[in-house]
């Protein structure tokens, strides 16, 4: 389960193959599969549905491979994955994934807020902000303590001491803490103190540091780049996967066009479309997806009525004063209002935040 992917020449055929178990079958039958999986140098990926187990089982293809596997007790069919992104479709799981840690939970029905400034400031800033969203009803905490910065000379964020100040707003919330980690270097640190790892949108496709968060087995947040398509961003979520991670959100957080209006345009279409090719839950960052405060709360609501898994949101005491991102950043006020308009929105759709 721990190898990664081996690379294919253009002369040999990937093969890719759901063994679809039937229901009812044993612990014993499915270890007794994953083992003639690898048995024929194949990799396994067991994949707990509510109503049967199916393993993936992804590797160079041979001859009488789907027979091997057919044959095997308790197998109910042996069927080709045909999305280039194996783990992460819908062929293999169809329930959604829902991700767990402390206090947030996205996904299958339920809507995560996580919420905070782009940057770890000071520990009176981050813990005002975390008292504060966790009151209006976030679920988690979003800070940078490893910012990247188009600019050198730009602010770069407190690292460790930021990292710091995250878990002791956590000790004093409860709010599970989502934060960015920006090179393998750094993985082991930043997982030492977040719950969740988040990619963002300049490293979606740095391989080495999506293969680096999938073996921390920490639930990872995953940002689209910004000129990046569905099926990259799913093949990067793949990288993840394949590291035997199963905990990874997909986040929209807008991509760059021609216009000028907004920071990024914010694609709501990209929500419903990656449902219907993934299991994986669907986070919207509103923040970055506009880059103007008083655009937020009314693409955060569209984003829940878009189907939303979750959101992410910058919000800062006093976005004036911010040292990163205060243009698109809540004040507190901002927030709760933001708040209620998407409680609103899930209301009237029938779900909850």
């Amino acid at each position: 389960m721990n190898a990664i992917l081996p690379k294919y020449s253009g002369l040999r055929e990937l093969f890719s193959m759901i063994v679809v178990m039937e229901r009812g079958a044993t612990p014993d039958q499915i270890q007794h599969m994953v083992q003639r999986v690898e048995s024929l140098g194949l990799k396994s990926h067991v994949i707990h549905g509510t109503e049967r187990t199916v393993i993936a089982a992804i590797g160079e293809k041979r001859s009488e491979t789907k027979e091997a596997l057919a044959s095997g007790p308790g197998v109910e069919d042996v069927v080709p994955i045909l999305a280039p992104y194996k783990v992460a479709s819908r062929e293999v799981k169809k329930e959604p994934t829902q991700v767990v840690v402390g206090s947030l939970k996205v996904g299958a029905g339920a809507v995560g807020i996580i919420a905070g400034p782009c940057s770890v400031e000071s520990e009176e800033q981050i813990l005002k902000t975390a008292h504060a969203v966790k009151n209006a009803g976030a679920t988690a905490l979003r800070g940078g303590a490893f910012k990247p910065r188009t600019s050198p000379y730009s602010f770069q964020g407190m690292k460790e001491d930021g990292l710091k100040l995250l878990a002791l707003a956590r000790e004093q919330t409860g709010l599970a803490i989502v934060t960015e980690v920006m090179s393998t270097e750094d993985v082991e640190l930043v997982a030492r103190y977040a719950d969740v790892l988040q990619v963002g949108a300049r490293n979606m496709q740095n391989y080495r540091l999506l293969e680096a968060v999938g073996q921390a087995r920490k639930p990872v947040l995953l940002k689209r780049g910004p000129s990046a398509t569905m099926d990259e961003l799913l093949l990067a979520a793949e990288y993840i996967l394949n590291e035997g991670n199963p905990d990874v959100m997909l986040c929209e957080r807008g991509i760059r066009t021609f216009e000028a209006h907004t920071r990024f345009t914010l694609p709501l279409a990209s929500v419903p479309y990656l449902h219907h090719k993934t299991h994986l839950p669907i986070v919207v960052d509103p923040s970055h997806g506009t880059g103007h405060t008083y655009l937020v709360p009314d693409m955060a609501a569209a984003s829940i009525a878009a189907g939303a898994d979750g959101l992410i949101l910058e919000v800062h005491p006093d976005p004036e004063q911010a040292m990163s991102d205060g243009y698109q950043s809540l004040n507190l006020p901002q927030f709760v209002e933001t708040m209620a308009k998407c409680r609103a929105v899930a209301a009237a759709l029938g779900r909850t935040i």
